[in-house]
């Protein structure tokens, strides 16, 4: 993975290390015996973290790979990404 913009980079970061303490204390919660919906929310928490985390790198990606190959001008390489994204966008649609 090259996330080429370091402000990208930094915020990709930022978004995980918060899914990581979200699902630490997820964890915690279930040592502890929490109540199970304070537990489904903080779950929640977790999944909507990775959710951003994962729309910084689809932008920096359509914004470097995918443009710089429709720039190219080469057709099977800008069809190749064209059938990469439509596959990123049909398993991250279902993971929502």
């Amino acid at each position: 993975m090259n996330v080429r913009d370091p402000e990208a980079k930094k915020r990709l970061l930022t978004r995980l290390k918060r899914a990581e303490g979200q699902i630490a204390a997820v964890r915690r919660m279930v040592d502890e015996d929490a109540y199970c919906t304070d537990v489904l929310t903080q779950i929640a928490a977790a999944r909507g973290a990775l959710g951003r985390a994962g729309e910084v790198l689809l932008r920096s990606h359509i914004e470097s790979c995918v443009t710089e190959a429709f720039s190219s001008g080469d057709a099977e390489h800008r069809q190749a990404h064209v059938e990469e994204l439509m596959d990123v966008f049909s398993r991250y649609g279902a993971s929502r």
